[in-house]
């Protein structure tokens, strides 16, 4: 089950007390802050999606959308998300738990600005029951991010 790979993997660091099982759905955004006591836009949404067949990962905030325009022009290509039945072929989790570790050796993962107003985000870990409390660093970090974008609409990159 991927809650256990993702808890191993923190707790390699001594970490596996930030991995939380929740007893409710956190599926969407909506359900995990629900489920979590806290706002949407905490939750650290995991996007997915295929550049030339590959996977690329973007972790927002829970409140942004992907700006197809900002995309483009970041990565060059369209934005294309993975379908939700291709998701644990790709990188190895399902929807609902798609995090941005324990990924495929080689998936680039990216954080985008909407993320840098927090201190504490909540990205998945791994099920649709699952999250992981971490600092904004921790999770560039642990994600093994290589970096920060400006892919999401209304937001910009702090000068």
């Amino acid at each position: 089950m991927s809650f256990e790979r993702v808890k191993a993997y923190f707790e390699t660091f001594g970490m596996g007390d930030c991995c939380i099982d929740l007893k409710d759905s956190s599926a969407t955004v909506t359900l995990a802050a629900r489920a979590l006591g806290t706002e949407e836009a905490r939750i650290a949404k995991t996007m997915s999606f295929l550049i030339d067949d590959k996977p690329l990962i973007i972790v927002v905030a829970g409140d942004a959308r992907i700006d197809n325009h900002k995309y483009k022009e970041t990565f060059h290509k369209k934005a294309k998300m993975i379908p939700g039945a291709d998701c644990e072929k790709y990188i190895g989790h399902r929807p609902g738990g798609v995090c941005p570790f324990c990924l495929p050796e080689g998936t680039p993962v990216y954080l985008d600005v909407s993320l840098k107003r927090f201190d504490i985000v909540y990205p998945a870990a791994g099920t649709d029951h699952s999250a992981v409390r971490l600092h904004v660093e921790e999770l560039a970090k642990y994600a093994k991010s290589l970096g920060w974008v400006d892919v999401c609409k209304n937001w910009q990159t702090e000068e």
